[in-house]
Formats: structure tokens, sequence, C-alpha cells
């Protein structure tokens, strides 16, 4: 099978161009060095089966970060068959160079000028024909995002395809001796193929950056923003959530129980109040789910995150940290891992380990499944946006603390540089293939560790088979018992400690072993909850939920990026640490209010 590698700039459409070529949901944010991993897909192409790689964004093939070594080691040990190289035509005098310096290693390529649109939209005129001609190499202009241009780009792809890749020449040598033939070459290319106006500007832009970056406002509007997100979500989503927690129900009543009735007892409880359940309550949340990356996606894809990073960039220097952790930060509120391998565009390895020390505390999408049945089950309809946005806070504000008492053992100088894009708005296409993406990702985590998790949780709550189910004699009920001194100063009963338990492997087993420790789904369950816990013990629980270990995935990821088990382990019981001594301040001074 052929090979075609994605190179380019960050920020210049690789993966919004990956996306469209493989109809994949590659992570795709409107700043620079979000792909940072080797992501792949196969497509039919010219009619041969060829595989796209999508590299990470370099600014230069000299550059000593971890992702342009990434891409310097494919290169090395994977010549493509070919190069499909993606430049932003609205900054093509700087990334003229990237071009030439690729073309100095005698790759099959063919050169996409992205966001064509864009280009044009700032008085940019770009001759394609007559920079292919200066080149020797295929040149296309191309708008990644609407589609524009993309049916002569793949055909042109097809046709190179034909022939063979002339090789490296020596392998990835030191160009360092040919930077001033570069710097010429781009000069007589760029005078005789692009015209650039005296003054490129973007009205619309530098209104909005006049009140987004403004010293005094930004971050007010910032948050503003967070928290109306959080308001729609529940505005949006509640009644979705409802209904298909209506449709679960009548499915179990009209079909699954009479198809079950036949099978013994025990293996009826195992199946019913088990794994349909357990998983039954965890998939009410799709929903949920989908609205929030929905409108992340275009808070993300505007460039809007961009803005906050440069907001942030002082504060976060205060704390050893820099904008692009802050960036990490937000990344982190989808997922723990890929937050985690965005570090790898920092050069400084401590500013890299003091990143993956705090990103373990953005508020993931996993936490968001339990901290939207709790703040549902447990408080009003105008309370549970406010609770949810204050443990958005508390995310933010646990980073922080980790940040100032550990920044001096990882120490800092490396310069923060971060390019602020034009605003753009998502298309409808790229927010439903993100939206997409969660639930395909939620679906093939349900089908490994929420069902393992709800079965292991429903034996511990019917075994002995002499105990009564979700018992004090029961295996759960003894480990709750076990545990019971460490977790009653902060409020957490035997049931949500085991659920806190089964919760290490993966957040959304908490809300699907809580059903199946009840044997009760849906607004059952939320019932018997709202009746067995006030507001204060749900606080406590979703506190320590947010801060203490996170899945063994970020563990996992988390070891492998920093190369330390001394540091996995620490960070693990940092978390754990800071969990309870913050679940058990805001229990005990609740307690002492008189909540």
């Amino acid at each position: 099978m052929k090979r075609i590698a994605l190179l380019g700039m960050p920020n210049t459409g690789k993966s919004t161009l990956f996306n469209r070529m493989t109809g994949s949901a590659a992570r795709v944010g409107n700043w620079p060095g979000v792909t940072v991993d080797l992501l792949s897909g196969t497509i039919l192409l010219g009619g041969d089966m060829v595989e796209i790689i999508d590299l990470p964004g370099i600014y230069d093939m000299h550059g000593f970060s971890e992702d342009e070594q990434v891409v310097r080691h494919f290169l090395h040990d994977n010549v493509p068959d070919l190069a499909l190289i993606v430049l932003n035509a609205t900054q093509i005098e700087r990334q003229l160079s990237l071009l030439l310096q690729l073309k100095q290693f005698n790759l099959n390529m063919v050169v996409l000028l992205n966001m064509a649109d864009e280009a044009r939209k700032f008085g940019i005129s770009i001759d394609a024909a007559k920079m292919s001609e200066a080149l020797g190499v295929p040149i296309f202009l191309l708008s990644a995002k609407y589609g524009n241009g993309y049916h002569d780009a793949m055909q042109a792809a097809a046709k190179a395809l034909r022939y063979n890749t002339p090789g490296m020449a020596e392998q990835l040598r030191s160009q360092l001796e040919q930077d001033e033939h570069i710097e010429s070459e781009m000069s007589r290319v760029l005078q005789h193929s692009v015209q650039v106006p005296a003054r490129m500007t973007d009205k619309l832009t530098t209104q909005l950056d006049h009140l987004m970056l403004h010293p005094w406002l930004g971050l007010p509007i910032f948050f503003g923003i967070m928290y109306l997100l959080f308001q729609g979500i529940f505005f949006l989503g509640q009644p979705l959530q409802g209904g298909v927690n209506e449709l679960f129900g009548w499915l179990r009543e009209v079909a699954i129980a009479p198809l079950l009735a036949s099978l013994p007892a025990a293996l009826q409880g195992l199946l019913l109040d088990g794994i349909y359940n357990g998983v039954a309550t965890v998939a009410a949340f799709i929903p949920l789910i989908v609205l929030f990356f929905l409108f992340m996606a275009i808070v993300e894809d505007t460039g809007y995150l961009s803005r906050a990073a440069f907001l942030m960039d002082a504060l976060m220097a205060k704390m050893g940290l820099d904008g692009r952790s802050f960036v990490m930060l937000l990344m982190g509120f989808g997922c723990n891992v890929p937050a985690m391998m965005g570090t790898r565009v920092m050069r400084s390895r401590s500013l890299r380990l003091l990143s993956m020390l705090v990103i373990p505390f953005s508020l993931c999408s996993a936490r968001l499944q339990v901290f939207v049945f709790i703040s549902a089950a447990l408080f009003s309809p105008k309370a549970a946006p406010v609770a949810l946005f204050s443990l958005y806070l508390f995310s933010f504000a646990a980073a922080i603390v980790t940040a100032l008492l550990f920044k001096r053992y990882f120490p800092n100088n490396e310069p923060f540089v971060l390019e602020l894009p034009p605003y753009r708005f998502p298309t409808l296409r790229q927010m439903l293939l993100r939206g997409w993406h969660e639930v395909r990702h939620f679906l093939n985590r349900a089908s490994k560790f929420i069902v393992a998790g709800v079965v292991m949780v429903w034996l511990l709550t019917h075994f002995p088979a002499s105990a009564t189910p979700a018992s004090a004699d029961t295996l759960a009920g003894m480990i709750g018992a076990w545990l019971h001194p460490l977790f009653s100063p902060i409020g957490i009963t035997a049931e949500l400690t085991i659920a806190l338990i089964f919760g290490f492997v993966a957040k959304e087993i908490v809300v699907g072993s809580l059903a199946v420790i009840y044997g009760l789904s849906g607004e059952a369950l939320s019932g018997t909850m709202a009746h067995q816990l006030d507001w204060v013990q749900a606080y406590s629980f979703m506190l320590f939920t947010l801060i203490y270990t996170p899945c063994l995935s970020t563990i996992a990821t988390l070891r492998s990026e920093s190369k330390n088990n001394g540091f996995m382990l620490f960070s693990v019981a940092w978390s754990l640490a800071l969990a309870w001594l913050v679940s058990l301040a805001f229990y005990q001074g609740a307690r002492t209010l008189g909540y």
C-alpha cells in the first residue's frame, strides 16, 4: 500500500484536510501544535488504496521539540510515496521556507496552499501556476474547510503517486549551510508569484480582539462565555437526557425483561440490574456529551482559545508555566490523554513535566457525565449549572495550587510564542464530525471499561450469595466498611466509595456502578440518591471525583510521556492527597456552618 504524508507548519489546516480526505475525526483545533501523534487513515485514490499519515506540525527541519523530531524520524525511517505539503496561504511569506527545506530532501511532493479563501479576503494574490513553474513542483490553491480546490488537488495527488519517490538526499543531513540559499530562493519565488497588500488586516478580527484581549475585561469575558456554555448544555440537554432515560426504561419493560424471563434469577439480575441498568444510565448522557463538544468545537475552531492562552500567559508564567500549558488544560476538558501528548510541542522538559502534573485536574468529558448526573439529581434546575461551573473553577484552582507548590522543582526559561489566527466559524460538517467522534469514543469505552466495570460491581454487591444484595454483608459492603474511616470525614458513603474505586479505571464507570449498587436506573436512581444524600455530601463527592487519580489511560500516558515511574507515582499520590484535603475542608466547613 502506498503512503501519503501530510506535512506543514502548525495551524495550516492539515488535520482539517486529513478529516476531509479520510472522513475521520482527528482532533481539529484553531491553535498551533494540536496534532501531536501520527494519525492515519486509508482511502481509495486513483484506483489504489492509499494510507494517509497526518504528521505533527513543524516550523522547520532544524527544530528540537519532540514533535519536530517525530517528523524527522518518520521521514528518515518511512520515506512516503508522496508528501502533501500544506501551507497557510495567508502567511505564505513565512511558510515558504519550510517548503524549500523539504524540497532539498528530493521528496515526491504536491503543494497545497490552504486557506486560499482567507488569502483572497486579505487581498493576497497568489499565481499558483507561476509559483509552480518557479519551484518545479505542482502547486494548488485550496480551502480544506469548505472543499474549494479539493477535487483538483486529489487528482494531482493521484497522478503524482504514479511516479516513484526519488528518495531523500543523504537522509536528513544537516542543511544549515544552505539557509542563505533558501532565503534568496524565497525572495525570488515570492517576487514573481505573490502580491501582498501594503497592510494586510482583518477588520472583524481587529475589532473583536480589542474587546476579547482587553487587559481587564478579557478574562471575565472568557469565564462568562464558559458559564453560558454550561447553561446552554443544561437547557438543551436535560430534556434530551430525560427522553433517552424513558426510552431505555420502556425498552427494558417491553422487550429486554420479557426476553430474559426464562433465565435463572441470578443471570437475569446480572444482565438487567447489572449490565443493562449500568450501561443505560451512562448512555443517557450521550446527548449532553454531544452538545458539550458541539459547543466546544465552536469555541475552539473560532480561534478564541488561542486568545485565552494569550490572556492567561502572564498568570501562567508566575506558576512556572506558559500560555501553551493553559491551552493543554483546556484540551483536557475533552480528554486528559491527548492534552498530555500535546505537551510535546514544548522544548523544555521541566515545562512538559509541570504541565503534565496539572493537566489531570482538567474536568474531562468522563467526569462531566458524573457531575451532570449528580447535579441533576441533587440540585435544582437553576443551581445545577452553577454547581457544574464551580467545578470547572475548582479544576483551574487545583492546577494553579499544584503549579505554585511545585514550580521550583521544574524551572523553565523557554520563551512563549503563539500565533493568533483570525476568527473563523467552524462548518456544520466539522461540528458534526467532532460530536460523532466523541460518541464513537464513548461507545468504544462502553464496550470495554463500562461493561466490565458494572459486571464487577454487580458481583461485589451480590456475593457471597447468602448475603442480601448491596448490603453490608456483601464484598462491596465489606470494602466500604474497611474504607469508612478514611471517607467518612469527607461525607462519602459506602456506596459512593465503591463507585470511586471503580472510577480509578475509568470515570464513565462511576455512574453505571451507582446504578448497579442501588439496583435502579434513570429517574428512580436519581430520586433514591436525592433521598439518601444531601447537597453537601454530593458536592464533596464531586470534588473528590474531580481531583483524585485520573483514569488508567491517563496514568499510562503520563508514564509513557514522562518516561519516569517516580514522576507518575508522585502525580497519582498528590492528586489523591489533594482530593481528600479539599473535600475534607469543604465538607467539614459546610457542616460547621450548619448546612
